[in-house]
């Protein structure tokens, strides 16, 4: 029976503004109750009705698909054109050299690939609190958490910086090769301006994200794809510059998009959500980071998995060879990858929308859909790459050496492409809910304690090599996806609509205490002057 004692989590007291601390177990137990996953919902406002028999779930299931891929169609071709920078820049890289493509793909894997963690990670924190805000038509704190998101991940930018800087020893000592850590540090110098491009991008995408307009993102990352590939080819190949040339191009695709979204904004298409600049966005800027971290924590965890597939790559024989083939797949999987990405941005809006709006049934069965989906198109993307697994890695690289190992581990990354299409859909979930701590504990377990020891154990001890390493990594998501259904299936979709609303009067009644002590010292200062 649950302790109706307990304080809900990120509730305001009735006399001050504070965030209640909860353990991890009173956490849970105050999320999940025994319900089932068929249990019916309480009727609140205009949330859709119980759901009774196959001919209602199929009309059902028609509407909210609709209302997903509009906003999950979008959202994966804007995933794809923006993974598509960098796997484009490592094709090219593969035609330059086998060295090249190695070291661009640790620099990726490994250097950028730390950052895109931690800005992606801390973004999302913006995707939460947007979210729920706009679906509880509290527009104008989109753009206060949107400054704060910028503050933060500037900040922890150039904190990140130095990894860029000391790229080459940090590179040796973890035990990569120097031919490989040599031509990768020196890439990691010309990227610092895209760990900037992505301290601005991130927060920015999650709020125009959370207001739908995923179309005007689509767009623009349609536009810069376009320019990389052009200048890429003339750069890279035609010109001969090689990496330097690559590395130009990249960031300058990346500061594009970037430059891009923050016309859109300021011109003014984003209504109440985008009130100017303000400094309310310094206010309790410490709970903003805690919560961000909360989230880094959770985003990094999911996003250095595969990229330590590549790390752990690095100490086999042959060790250029083993990194390039798996670098290959990896930006097979990165590329699918971008299809549950777009299931996750849609689910994350969905969810938080709902949610926020006290629509928790709504939220639920969106949380059904998506996940059918998403598996399905996984399901048929793993087909195709069956199909064609004689013709696809020549486009990836000239190496027969490297085309072969490719060719051996069509099958594991297929299988990897099912599990990753339901993965990342079920982290949208736990974003656009603000379970980004719970998740991360999940994370720590499956990826961290589980799959690496096992991939090491199959890899080295049983020398099954880069199929060992994946073998072990890819049960540790096969766990955490498992974890994540029973997660969904105990949630008591009611309490997070209660638990959003507090969220959001939380934020919203500091934001409001902020604006009062402004106004307060400015009428102090005009009595003072009078």
């Amino acid at each position: 029976m649950e302790n109706t004692s307990k304080q809900p989590f990120l509730s305001p007291a009735d006399d001050e503004l504070q965030e209640p601390e909860l353990s991890v177990q009173d956490y849970l137990v105050h999320r999940w109750s025994t319900h089932s996953f068929v249990s019916s919902f309480v009727d609140i406002g205009d949330d859709i009705p119980p759901i009774a028999g196959a001919r209602q779930f199929y009309k059902a299931f028609t509407r909210e698909s609709k209302k997903l891929w509009y906003l999950a169609g979008p959202a994966i071709f804007t995933s794809l054109c923006q993974y598509s920078l960098g796997a484009i820049t490592q094709t090219f890289a593969g035609h330059v050299g086998t060295l090249e493509l190695a070291a661009f793909s640790i620099e990726n894997s490994v250097i950028a690939g730390l950052s895109l963690g931690v800005m992606l990670g801390m973004g999302s924190a913006v995707e939460t609190l947007c979210g729920q805000a706009f679906g509880a038509g509290q527009h104008d704190m989109l753009g206060i958490y949107l400054q704060r998101s910028w503050i933060i991940l500037l900040a922890t930018g150039f904190i990140l910086m130095f990894l860029y800087i000391f790229a080459l020893p940090f590179l040796l000592v973890i035990g990569q090769t120097e031919s490989i850590s040599r031509v990768a540090g020196k890439l990691a110098l010309w990227m610092i301006p895209q760990l900037f491009a992505y301290a601005l991008n991130f927060p920015t995408a999650k709020f125009l994200q959370a207001q739908s307009k995923i179309m005007a993102m689509a767009w623009i990352s349609a536009a810069g794809l376009g320019l990389h590939v052009l200048f890429s080819w003339l750069l890279m190949l035609k010109l001969g510059w090689g990496m330097a040339g690559g590395a130009a191009v990249l960031d300058g695709s990346w500061w594009f998009i970037v430059i891009a979204q923050l016309i859109y904004i300021f011109s003014g298409t984003c209504g109440k959500a985008w009130p100017g600049f303000s400094l309310r966005a310094f206010s309790n800027l410490w709970g903003f980071v805690r919560l961000s971290v909360a989230s880094a924590v959770m985003m990094c965890l999911e996003t250095w998995y595969f990229m330590a597939l590549v790390l752990f790559a690095g100490y086999l024989k042959d060790a250029e060879v083993a990194v390039a083939a798996l670098s290959v797949c990896t930006n097979i999987l990165g590329w699918t990858n971008t299809i549950a990405v777009g299931f996750n941005a849609a689910i994350s809006v969905r969810v938080s929308n709902e949610l926020g709006a006290s629509r928790p049934r709504t939220a639920k069965f969106s949380v059904v859909v998506m996940v059918i989906s998403a598996f399905l198109i996984g399901l048929i993307v793993s087909i195709l790459l069956l199909i064609f697994q004689d013709q696809y890695p020549s486009l990836f690289s000239d190496s027969l050496d490297v085309k072969q190992v490719v060719y051996e581990l069509t099958p594991l990354l297929a299988f990897s492409i099912v599990v990753n299409s339901i993965q990342p859909a079920l982290s949208g979930v736990a974003i656009g809910a603000g379970w980004q701590a719970l998740i991360a504990y999940v994370n720590i377990a499956c990826y961290y304690v589980f799959g690496v020891p096992l991939g090491l154990l199959l890899g080295y001890t049983f020398n099954m090599g880069v199929k060992g390493i994946w073998y072990g990594m890819v049960t540790g998501t096969v766990v955490q996806t498992l974890i994540l259904f029973w997660i969904v299936y105990r949630t008591d979709w009611n309490k997070e609509a209660s638990i959003a609303a507090k969220r959001i009067k939380y934020w919203r009644g500091e934001a409001e205490a902020a604006k009062r002590k402004d106004l307060e010292k400015l009428n102090n200062q005009t009595e003072e002057n009078h």
